[in-house]
């Protein structure tokens, strides 16, 4: 399966948007306002890490990361720590997942951490500056998308002639094959 592309992202973030705020306005008067925030929060968090499963080449360990996601948003439920840091620890684990299946360097996992940063910025700069939950999220979820533009391996050195072999060594495997191949013939 080919890696997610930027559209798909901004398709996440409008569902993500429509469905955070519909849940929010239908939800809060039936419950107390921290406690629909934390229910949106796991939901989202639930969503987009079923998104990021379902767009990775690799079909190893989703259900122990959903387990251990599970774990640790019932642990972080039952804890009850602040909002923000709420957040965060949905927030790392995101970021950990993502890791773990779209990169294959440090510097490449560190870039997304930065980009996780920017992203949960921009997401409480529109909160706040406009009071809308919607472009909060619509934001967070935006800025997200761009992760499909951190290269999988950052800061390596591209390789000309193949993974183990230079111009060299495979002209001199095919010149070996095609005398091989020319003795073959001349003996017949």
């Amino acid at each position: 399966m080919k890696r997610p592309r930027f559209f798909e992202g901004v398709v996440v973030a409008l569902v993500a948007s429509l469905v955070g705020s519909i849940l929010f306005t239908a939800l809060t008067p039936i419950f107390a306002g921290g406690g629909v925030l934390r229910l949106l929060i796991a939901g989202m968090s639930l969503g987009y890490l079923l998104y990021l499963l379902g767009s990775s080449h690799q079909r190893v360990g989703h259900l122990t990361v959903i387990i251990g996601w599970a774990l640790l948003a019932g642990v972080t439920w039952l804890l009850e720590p602040p909002l923000m840091l709420y957040l965060l620890v949905h927030l790392l684990a995101l970021w950990l997942v993502r890791s773990l299946y779209f990169y294959s360097s440090l510097l490449s996992s560190l870039a997304d951490l930065g980009l996780t940063g920017l992203s949960l910025a921009a997401s409480i700069w529109a909160f706040l500056h406009t009071g809308s939950l919607f472009l909060g999220i619509w934001c967070f979820f935006l800025v997200q998308a761009l992760f499909v533009a951190i290269p999988d391996q950052l800061g390596a050195k591209p390789e000309a002639a193949g993974p183990d072999q230079t111009d060299d060594e495979r002209f001199e495997r095919a010149h070996r094959s095609a005398q091989a191949a020319a003795r073959k013939l001349s003996s017949i």
